[in-house]
């Protein structure tokens, strides 16, 4: 297996592996567990994709989610990202179909709203448009690194908190259906995950952010937009676009991500699957301390 790195600082192509190696051999997941890891996105080329295959390789990182209400693949462990309606045509901009894929375009950290969040999400192309729908990724590793000592302290003892229903209204109101906002409730992280592989920390944030716990709301929005703006600061991005066959994963505790418009009239068809983070992966650490929250 050669890593060959893509981006600035982060996110490499695995090259001479499959996801069935991956799924099957002990030290090939080693292996790629550890670039992981290291690159925070991995890029695997030229895949035959099916489900049970994706699900298979997605097994070897942790306990996938099960997909919410409200989402195409509710109940199973498939997200479904299309423009396709239920007539098999590509759906108008003002669908609520369309309006969700605009949505997954404001910078992100997938499943930052849930009671569990996400380790890392895995992302197959099925169908793709001649030009546009890249997937657009930074480093929140490298953004937290490249602050200054106080600040990064300062977060380190910092939560935020996360709600789906925030992040949807940007788009539109209403976006966020009642049933997915019974179902998910705001949530509360520690603003730095620090990965217990090797230490290093990375800024936790999203769209999902609004508030800061113990700070007044206009002061807790200040901190969140520059910390966004500071992780998202033009030239440390890395752009993925698309190629049939790709494969892309990434490591939420430590990236933020968002899709890039295409022409509306052309079909997009992407399946993810996304693994919840555990203990070894550093969760524990991230939740508001119960003393902290009952005052």
């Amino acid at each position: 297996m050669d890593v060959a790195p893509l981006g600035p600082g982060f996110a490499a192509e695995l090259r001479g592996v499959t996801l069935a190696d991956v799924a099957s051999d002990d030290a090939i997941y080693a292996a790629a567990r550890a670039a992981f890891e290291e690159h925070s996105v991995l890029v695997f080329r030229g895949q035959e994709v099916i489900d049970e295959l994706q699900l298979a390789f997605s097994r070897r990182f942790g306990p996938p989610e099960v997909t919410k209400v409200g989402s195409q693949g509710t109940g199973t462990h498939f997200v479904i990202l299309n423009t396709i309606g239920p007539d098999g045509k590509v759906v108008p901009p003002d669908h609520r179909i369309a309006l969700r894929n605009k949505a997954n375009q404001l910078w992100h950290t997938d499943s930052s709203f849930k009671r569990v969040p996400a380790l890392t999400s895995i992302l197959s192309a099925r169908i793709i448009p001649a030009r546009g729908g890249e997937t657009e990724f930074v480093s929140t590793r490298l953004a937290f690194e490249r602050l200054d000592a106080s600040l990064r302290e300062k977060l380190e003892n910092s939560f935020a908190w996360h709600d789906y229903a925030h992040s949807r209204s940007q788009i539109t109101a209403d976006l966020a259906s009642p049933e997915e906002r019974a179902a998910l409730p705001p949530q509360c992280w520690r603003m730095v995950w620090k990965n217990p592989a090797h230490g290093r920390g990375a800024i936790y944030l999203a769209s999902h952010a609004y508030a800061v716990e113990g700070m007044e709301p206009a002061a807790g929005k200040k901190l969140i937009d520059e910390m966004m703006a500071a992780a998202t600061a033009p030239g440390t991005s890395y752009l993925h676009q698309w190629r049939s066959g790709d494969v892309v994963m990434w490591d939420n505790r430590a990236t933020m991500h968002r899709g890039r418009p295409w022409p509306a009239h052309e079909a997009r068809l992407m399946v993810r699957t996304t693994i919840s983070a555990t203990e070894a992966d550093g969760v524990d650490s991230m939740r508001l301390p119960s003393s902290q929250a009952a005052e």
